[in-house]
């Protein structure tokens, strides 16, 4: 295999899209440089010199030089657009790191499941907590999904792409119910929290756990700068913010607690905090 060049990958902490990208980047052990895009208030430089095509997260830069975040890339580097494609491409590029199975069999099922992912859960999401549509309609596409579910396990039995796919969304959903953040009333929130761990979801709940104890879940996923950018974006709900940081750990306290008997810190790989969106060096 010949030597894998420098990847570069313009994030953003808000979406579920990069997200995708660095957990398979950290289940792949790659080293990588990450760009942080402030989404909310992007500045010209990244349409004009990096991403015309929109503007949009993610994008991975693959070879060239070290960048800086108002630099274009160098004309030998590939820009690589949308979180499916990249996500096969790093399967691709990464072959030991088994992010996508050998068998054609689990490879197209994992396909599906993608497919089946971007077509209806982004949607979903954004009319459940922005646009009012009922809590029901995104429980029900989540019940979709566990029934695809096999027993134990992931998507496709080990680890792969498919998880990459999905569990970026789930997780921000959870975050916004359990802390009342979304254009739903406080009952609607309590309702969805209560119906996500009921036995109706007992399956994504032990899956949603797997995940979590994952490093690359640990190292990719921070509730609190989340939280930090929601209130960025509607000012209303901007209710000291430190309560709610610390409603979340104790959330995830007390639901740790409660599974294993053991009381732990919540430690975790920070996330650069969207106040400060800079370039980060390489993760690794």
């Amino acid at each position: 295999m010949s030597e894998v060049k420098r990847i570069t990958l313009y994030s953003a902490i808000d979406s579920p899209f990069p997200h995708r990208v660095r957990l398979a980047l950290e289940e792949a052990g790659a080293r990588y440089d990450t760009i942080w895009i402030d989404l909310m208030n992007k500045e010209g430089w990244y349409e004009e010199k990096v991403n015309p095509a929109g503007g949009k997260v993610p994008l991975l830069v693959y070879g060239g030089r070290e960048l800086r975040p108002d630099e274009a890339p160098s004309a030998e580097a590939v820009k690589i657009p949308e979180s499916l494609v990249i996500l096969e491409f790093l399967a691709d590029l990464f072959p030991d790191a088994n992010l996508l199975p050998t068998d054609p069999v689990l490879r197209a099922r994992i396909r599906l499941w993608n497919t089946s992912v971007d077509a209806k859960l982004p949607k979903g999401l954004l009319g459940f907590l922005f646009l009012g549509e009922p809590l029901e309609s995104i429980l029900g596409l989540l019940e979709e999904f566990q029934a695809m579910l096999p027993p134990t396990g992931f998507v496709a039995g080990e680890w792969s792409i498919a998880d990459a796919a999905f569990i970026p969304i789930l997780a921000r959903l959870r975050l916004m119910l359990e802390t009342g953040l979304g254009n739903f009333t406080p009952e609607v929130a309590q309702a969805g929290v209560e119906a996500l761990h009921s036995p109706r979801f007992a399956r994504l709940q032990r899956y949603y756990e797997d995940i979590a104890a994952r490093p690359s879940m640990s190292k990719t996923w921070n509730e609190v700068s989340n939280l930090h950018v929601y209130f960025q974006c509607h000012p209303a709900k901007q209710v000291a913010i430190a309560q709610e940081e610390m409603k979340v750990t104790t959330v995830r306290r007390m639901d740790r607690f409660r599974r294993t008997g053991i009381v732990t810190s919540d430690l975790r790989v920070s996330v650069p905090s969207p106040l400060a969106y800079k370039s980060q060096p390489l993760s690794r």
